[in-house]
Formats: structure tokens, C-alpha cells, sequence
């Protein structure tokens, strides 16, 4: 299949995750003016962002349900709830108030993120063809994308509320457009009792992907942060530092889209940890901004194959009946890491020093040469 006719076969899940990525790369940018104007410190505002998983894990474990109910116009609902819930945060101007923006946010990020990886797994499957790589690199540009418009709205004075009010309307215009006529997304509904089982598949699947996410996501959320306060950099060069992460992985994962059929998906994964790992350690020892861009790009191209490869084995891995529900269940534990990344390293930064944070990052994903030969023999079983 031409890469044209995989975009056009993969049109609405592209734009779902465009949508994704262009709220949260907002976000990540614009997180310097949401800190000063709630008036707290990193440890502080990791705290506030825990709860954000709360709602996202209710919505993950209703996803199924929703999606069930809601039949083809599931992903453009969810898309467009999620849109919407992006512009309370940048209206929020006391602490306590936060958290109830960002839940709103976590529950309409988790419902879409289910359902957009369950209709591309399905995709994957029916047509055979490989989009998990061609999706998640739209999310990357996405966010890329949307942290470097954030940078410059940011230099022109535009407060937190603009700045992602004008995302949201345009995540929104994207969420429309994922509506397809036959996108129902099949297998999502409960089985009767004595059905088959999920098995171990979706769990260590989902146990890398919430590593993937967890250094990923935490390293977008706070490299604005780490450029613009430890190493002096000014709001243009902070957006810069989650942008340069995005667009890498996202020119990865177009790379990749073509090579994942060819090389082992196991070893993908352990080499991508190690590349990712060590960019992670440059950027904790970056004195410029400059070599801070450096360990995010070498972190991006390792990180880039992580995800998108293990939702693959996942959804590859499990019998036709229950292959929605295994790939529902993987990214319940894989975004648990998505969103308490950034907050576990807002405490590690307050704690000791936003270096420290991204050194975590690199530690973390080691785990991933433990878990991707445990798959394999998963997966053989």
C-alpha cells in the first residue's frame, strides 16, 4: 500500500491524535505562565497535575462501554469533549481550583486516547497494514507543532487563556473530522462469562508503554521548564525544548513506519530504550540550551518506536474477539505513566533539582530490556 492510501486509510485516527498532541504540546509550553500565575512552585504544581489521572483512569475504565454505546461516532465525541476541556486550565488563576480543570482535561484525554488506539489496532488488523507508527507521529507534530505556536503566542504577551483557548479551537476543527462512516470500533464490548481472557499480552505491553509515556510525557512537560529556569533560556527557547522532542520523534516514527515490518520488534524496542536513556542523561547535564535540544533529539528517536511498537504486538498478539478490549486494557497501564509522569517529576524537581528529573527518565527506561523479552515469550505462549 502507498503511503498516500495508508494516510487516507488512517484519516481519522491521524486526526485524533493530532488533536491529542496539539493540546497537551500547548499545555507543555505554556506550563511557565500556569505556574506563575497560580503562584506556586514545581512541587507544588506536580502535586496540583495528580490529580489529573483520577479521571483519566474512570474514563479508560468506562472507554469500552462508551465506545460501545456511542458506536461510529465515539472517537469524534470523545475528540471533541477533549477540545473543549482544554480551555479551562488557562482560566484558572487560584490553586485549588486547578485540579478540577485538569480532571476535566484527564477524563476527555483518557476516553479519546482508548478509543483512537482501539480503532487504529483494529485498522492494523482488517486492513494489514502497519499505522500505529504513521498515527503516533501525528500526535508527535501535533505536539510539536503546537508548542512552538504556544512559544510565539508566548512571546507576543498572549496570556494562558488565549493561548490555549485558540488550541482548543483548533484541536476542535480536527475532532470534527475524524468521523468516518463505517468507524464503529468492534470488540469492546464485554464478553459473557466462560469468553476468552486477555492474558499477559496487554499487561506487559501496557507496562512498557507506561514507561515510554512516563519519560516521554514528563520530559515534554518539564523541558520548557529546565531551559528556561536552570539553564536561562527565554520563553521562545523553553517552547522550543518540547518541540524539538515532538517533531523528533515524529520524523522518527514517519521513518519507522516503513522499516517496523522489517526488523525484529523486540529488539526495536530494547534499542530504543538505550538511545532514549542516554539522551535522557545529556539533557540532565546540558549547561546550554543548545545541548539540552541535543539529549532531547537523541531521546526522541529512541523513545519514538516504544509505544507505537508495543500497542502493535499488542493488538498482532490477541485473538480477533478480544484484540479491542487487550488494546483498551494495555493503554489503561501505559498512561498511567502518560499522566503521572510529569507530576512524579514536578516532585523529583522540587525535591531535589530538575537534573535529578531527567536522570529518573533515563533510569526508567531500562526496565524496558527486562519486559520486552518477557512479551516475547508472552506472546509465544
Amino acid at each position: 500500500m502507498s503511503f498516500l492510501k495508508t494516510v487516507i486509510t488512517a484519516r481519522a485516527v491521524v486526526f485524533a491524535f493530532a488533536a491529542m498532541g496539539i493540546l497537551w504540546g500547548s499545555f507543555a509550553a505554556v506550563m511557565p505562565d500556569l505556574k506563575a500565575q497560580l503562584g506556586v512552585d514545581e512541587a507544588r504544581l506536580g502535586g496540583l497535575l495528580l490529580f489529573t489521572p483520577l479521571a483519566a483512569v474512570t474514563a479508560m475504565l468506562l472507554a469500552p462501554l462508551i465506545g460501545h454505546r456511542l458506536g461510529k461516532v465515539a472517537l469524534p465525541l470523545s475528540a471533541g469533549a477533549m477540545a473543549l476541556a482544554f480551555t479551562l486550565p488557562g482560566t484558572v488563576v487560584v490553586p485549588w481550583m486547578f485540579p478540577l480543570a485538569m480532571m476535566v482535561c484527564g477524563f476527555g484525554t483518557g476516553l479519546t486516547d482508548v478509543l483512537m488506539n482501539a480503532r487504529t489496532a483494529e485498522l492494523e488488523t482488517t486492513r494489514k497494514v502497519h499505522l500505529m507508527n504513521l498515527a503516533h507521529a501525528a500526535y508527535s507534530f501535533g505536539y510539536g507543532g503546537g508548542a512552538i505556536c504556544t512559544g510565539q503566542l508566548r512571546g507576543l504577551g498572549w496570556t494562558p487563556d488565549l493561548v490555549l483557548g485558540t488550541m482548543a479551537l483548533l484541536a476542535l476543527v480536527f475532532a470534527v473530522l475524524t468521523f468516518e462512516r463505517d468507524g464503529a470500533i468492534h470488540g469492546l464490548k464485554r464478553p459473557e462469562a466462560g469468553g476468552p481472557g486477555l492474558g499477559l499480552v496487554p499487561l506487559i505491553g501496557g507496562g512498557m508503554v507506561l514507561i515510554a509515556f512516563l519519560t516521554e510525557n514528563a520530559a515534554e512537560g518539564w523541558s520548557a521548564l529546565h531551559i528556561e529556569k536552570t539553564l536561562g533560556g527565554s520563553p521562545e527557547e523553553g517552547a522550543l525544548g518540547p518541540a524539538v522532542l515532538a517533531l523528533t520523534m515524529g520524523v522518527a516514527r514517519l521513518m519507522g513506519q516503513g522499516l517496523v515490518a522489517r526488523l525484529d520488534p523486540f529488539r526495536l524496542l530494547m534499542g530504543g530504550a538505550l538511545i532514549a536513556a542516554c539522551g535522557a542523561l545529556i539533557a540532565s547535564q546540558a549547561g546550554t540550551p543548545n545541548a539540552a535540544y541535543a539529549g532531547f533529539i537523541i531521546m526522541g528517536v529512541g523513545s519514538s518506536v516504544i509505544a507505537p511498537t508495543a500497542f502493535s504486538l499488542v493488538g498482532r498478539h490477541s485473538a480477533e474477539g478480544t484484540r479491542a478490549r487487550a488494546v483498551a486494557r494495555a493503554t489503561l497501564y501505559g498512561y498511567f505513566g502518560y499522566f503521572v509522569g510529569p507530576p512524579t517529576l514536578g516532585i523529583i524537581a522540587g525535591t531535589f533539582s530538575l537534573r535529578a528529573a531527567f536522570i529518573f527518565a533515563a533510569v526508567m527506561l531500562m526496565f524496558i530490556l527486562v519486559l520486552a523479552p518477557l512479551m516475547r515469550r508472552a506472546a509465544r505462549s
